[in-house]
């Protein structure tokens, strides 16, 4: 892009190949954003709450995913236009931070793009809307510390922690074993997380799945999963107190970094040579039975002769394990991960109560359980399930649980949520909006009308009358001072939150309002577009 004059003196803006570049400036380039802003967010609105649709996505090679998680709905569109990626970019930064609200997030994000339309539409200018947006959000989330609750709980008290993950799970297809499946969450988050400095590592958290069996058959195993066999179908299926290698080292004989040929020429060299290789094999094998363990874990794989030898010796041995399942093994066992046999010595031997091989149903499957470790801070979460596609969404629903455990872990403060917690701050904005003189007024008050859109939507697919079922909720939260009623998505019969039990996390909430504001703001200021045009 350059600058030029005519002869009278008059600039213009010269763009390189111009012929080629579509530009749309002022307020054309502002609807235009808001237009493809707002497309992404219809496209979430209908899978919003507990009675939310899911979406069926197809990948160019043929994989079909069916979700309502609105970080995967966006992640897996192909989306062209760089506003559009703004929000999918929103849905996966509220995704790594809190793991949850991802679909309320772009929700709120489009309702915020659609009110600022009107007023750009009124002719005040974009700044003073992000202005009064920037300003109206730092109410809301004033509002939401105001009317947030703390919620005590410990190992022997985890029905709050269970609760919040039922919410969750409520709006997820797994939602009829949501109290099984929370649960199992509450309990693993549990057993890693370090409670004095309020820290969850999720990485000691494994969720492995198998299709077959039923969902109700989902369970938590205190220790790892690893979906290998024992290398010989004769070796025990089932070892006691055992202790266990971890090797990183491949059980062969060691090859010549160089380039190498061994010419053989008579019988007797062959046998020299096979000798060899048997001997190395046995001080391989000898070394494993000398340190005393009783199981061997390869990252490698090693032929047959090998494995004869092992089943000879009595000593089991697993296969071709990858990285990370060693390094789980490796936490959950105390065992160190060696790289070479000559470092082998018993201090490095990890320690299990029982290691068990286990078949599932008549396909022959078999898995390898490692459990009643010497330290369970590394868990498992083992998924059945009907087909891929339930196991796939089961693995994303627990995924959410989980990060919603590990963030009240953090800050273990709670708002209600069916909407109560929007339809709150958006009366707090209303009402604050008379304290400010001038244009930014309109952007609070559009801020607040915004807010109600989140409510809105749970109301509608719920198959409610939507504004009728908001506008009674609103009335009945002013008239009675109560900031948790909500909409009753479930028609339990009563408005009142906290007797349904659906709560949600503060720090969650927030996020919501800072990162949908942020991304608005961001578009409402770019006031010219300058791309290449469609061939």
């Amino acid at each position: 892009m350059a600058l030029a004059f005519d002869e009278f003196g008059r600039p213009f803006v010269i763009i390189k190949e111009q012929d080629q570049k579509v530009r749309l400036r002022g307020l054309d380039a502002q609807k235009a954003n808001i237009a493809s802003g707002m497309a992404v967010s219809r496209i979430l609105r209908t899978s919003l709450g507990p009675k939310g649709m899911d979406k069926m996505l197809q990948s160019p090679d043929g994989d079909v995913t069916i979700t309502n998680d609105g970080a995967t709905i966006l992640e897996q569109m192909d989306v062209d236009n760089q506003i559009a990626k703004l929000l999918v970019e929103l849905s996966r930064s509220q995704d790594y931070e809190i793991g949850d609200g991802t679909t309320g997030v772009v929700v709120l994000a489009g309702a915020l793009l659609e009110q600022s339309q009107k007023l750009l539409e009124r002719g005040i200018h974009p700044i003073r809307v992000a202005e009064g947006y920037e300003t109206a959000s730092r109410i809301a989330v004033e509002h939401l510390e105001k009317i947030s609750q703390k919620y005590d709980f410990g190992v022997n008290n985890m029905e709050p922690l269970v609760q919040t993950c039922m919410t969750t799970l409520s709006s997820k297809i797994v939602n009829r074993c949501k109290r099984s499946l929370a649960e199992i969450s509450v309990k693993a988050v549990l057993a890693v997380a370090d409670l004095e400095r309020k820290d969850v590592n999720l990485d000691l958290i494994k969720v492995e799945g198998k299709v077959g069996g039923k969902l109700e058959d989902t369970e938590l195993i205190y220790g790892i999963l690893v979906d290998k066999e024992m290398s010989h179908p004769q070796m025990p299926k089932q070892i006691e107190d055992a202790k266990i290698a971890i090797l990183t080292c491949p059980f062969e004989p060691p090859k010549p970094k160089t380039k190498h040929k061994v010419d053989i020429d008579t019988v007797e060299k062959f046998q020299t040579l096979r000798k060899q290789e048997q001997q190395y094999f046995d001080v391989m094998v000898q070394k494993c039975k000398d340190v005393g363990a009783t199981l061997v874990i390869c990252q490698w794989g090693f032929d047959d002769e090998a494995n004869h030898l092992l089943m000879h010796r009595n000593l089991p041995a697993v296969r071709w394990v990858g990285g990370v399942e060693l390094e789980l093994i490796a936490i959950a066992t105390g065992g160190r991960i060696v790289p070479r046999f000559q470092e082998l010595t018993p201090e490095k031997l990890g320690k299990a109560g029982l290691v068990r091989e286990k078949a599932f149903g008549t396909t022959k499957d078999r898995m390898l359980y490692v459990e009643h470790c010497a330290n369970s801070r590394a868990v498992t979460i083992f998924i059945r399930g009907g087909n891929k596609m339930i196991i796939e969404e089961t693995k994303r629903s627990i995924h959410d649980a989980l990060c919603v455990a590990r963030n009240l872990i953090r800050n273990n403060s709670i708002v209600y949520g069916g909407g109560s917690a929007e339809i709150s701050c958006s009366v707090a904005v209303e009402a604050a909006a008379d304290r400010y003189p001038g244009v930014e007024q309109y952007a609070i008050r559009a801020f607040a009308d915004a807010l109600d859109s989140v409510p809105m939507a749970l109301a509608e697919n719920s198959g409610l009358q939507p504004i009728e079922t908001l506008s009674a909720v609103k009335s009945q939260q002013i008239k009675e001072n109560n900031h948790y009623c909500g909409i009753d998505c479930n028609d339990a019969g009563t408005n009142d939150m906290r007797e349904q039990n659906v709560f949600e996390t503060l720090i969650g909430k927030q996020q919501q309002i800072f990162l949908a504001t942020q991304v608005v703001k961001m578009i409402l200021k770019i006031d010219d577009v300058i791309s290449p045009s469609e061939y």
